[in-house]
């Protein structure tokens, strides 16, 4: 113990004294790591004991101090902004993105981002393509196989994904008018005109109706059709279509010499995964670990920052004084043994950091966008509560 330099009292710090380097040119991190160090050395009780570090110890120290600070901070931050940031391009290559000095306006574009798969799948827009399919309705068969189409088609049935199948009839509006009627509009079908009461035309006749009884019609024919005629539907099941009812003759016109179509609507399951993964954001923030923030400017650091910073140092002294000692259990001494405490500096140092870190990420959570805007929300309601009290006057004019 007794060939182990000890903290002689004062230190000068020189860039270079610290691992990394990270703030050693800093004006402000120099004047401040001697005094820290001779902080952190007065709570070790120096000068009354004996304090068995070197000033690159402190210095050590509190240059992690001021790191852990920064992740901390820029780790709330990440949180906070990431929805934001995550797109975002950046280069290395000419400057360094300084995002810790960069006001972030949170935006819309990840959500956009987010709805445009949901635009796919509801059909109204979306990223990835829609086709166009169509299969052959023949009478008596109900079941048509969408896999056989696909494979038919150079595809395999994996690789479809069928989003729509639909028979677009003719809308209600064509049973209302026609041309061949003067305005009338029952086509040739004396029941279907009976039942419609006629249309009132494009004005090839004279006489006005309300648009509220065109909705009407619209209505009663679309119910008719539903009720009175064949209502046709389908059932898809693992890309095997069925028909309901079974086709027939007419419903396929093949006496005519024409073929019927079920059309669908599909798109490619390949572009669908791919529509959410951007293989070519080489230069943007694609995660957490390349988010580019930057070792922060420790004049920019207020007192608040600092003071934090000067405690932990003296934590992480602690801890490192306590595995110094650790290695003597006691020291022997003429005529007794003096036992040394380790395992109280290294206890103390632990509890400590947990504290101050705990401390710190409460602080931030209090000041995230979030809690901010609650708690001008709750001060608003206060204020508003306190103006209701104010007796209201009665004014006579």
């Amino acid at each position: 113990m007794a060939n182990i330099p000890i903290w002689p009292g004062s230190s000068s710090f020189h860039p270079g004294d610290t691992p990394f380097g990270f703030y050693d040119y800093n004006p402000d991190f120099q004047k401040d790591a001697d005094k820290v160090a001779k902080f952190c050395a007065l709570r070790l009780g120096y000068p009354i004991e004996n304090v068995e570090l070197q000033d690159i110890n402190f210095y050590a120290a509190f240059e992690e101090a001021v790191t852990v600070y920064a992740n901390e901070l820029f780790a709330y931050k990440q949180r906070e902004d990431f929805l934001t940031l995550e797109g975002t391009p950046y280069s290395y290559e000419n400057t360094q993105v300084d995002l810790q000095n960069a006001i972030i306006t949170p935006n819309l574009q990840r959500i956009v981002d987010l709805s445009e798969q949901y635009g796919t799948w509801a059909g109204v827009g979306g990223n990835v393509d829609w086709y166009s399919g169509s299969v052959v309705l023949t009478s008596s068969i109900q079941d048509y196989d969408l896999d056989a189409w696909a494979t038919s088609q150079g595809l395999t049935g994996s690789d479809v994904e069928i989003m729509r199948i639909f028979y677009q009839g003719p809308p209600a509006i064509n049973e209302m008018y026609t041309p061949y009627a003067a305005g009338f509009g029952f086509d040739g079908d004396a029941a279907a005109f009976a039942f419609m009461g006629g249309g009132y035309g494009f004005g090839d006749n004279f006489l006005m109706m309300p648009l509220s009884y065109d909705m009407q019609t619209i209505q009663a024919i679309e119910m008719s059709n539903d009720v009175r005629l064949s209502n046709y539907t389908f059932q898809l099941i693992n890309n095997k279509l069925r028909i309901f009812p079974v086709p027939t003759f007419e419903d396929t016109n093949e006496n005519d010499g024409y073929r019927a179509n079920i059309w669908f609507r599909y798109i490619e399951e390949e572009a669908r995964i791919n529509s959410a993964i951007d293989s070519n954001a080489t230069g943007s923030i694609t995660n957490e670990s390349n988010v580019p923030y930057n070792n922060p400017n420790y004049t920019q650091i207020n007192s608040i920052g600092r003071s934090w910073i000067f405690e932990y140092t003296l934590a992480i002294v602690k801890e490192t004084l306590g595995y110094v000692r650790g290695k003597y259990a006691t020291v022997p001494i003429p005529g007794a043994e003096v036992t040394l405490n380790q395992g109280d500096l290294i206890s103390a140092a632990t509890s400590e950091k947990e504290a101050l870190l705990t401390r710190l990420r409460e602080y931030f959570d209090q000041t995230s966008r979030q809690s901010l805007l609650e708690r001008r929300s709750a001060e608003s309601t206060a204020r508003q509560s306190e103006l209701n009290q104010v007796p209201m006057t009665i004014f006579i004019g």
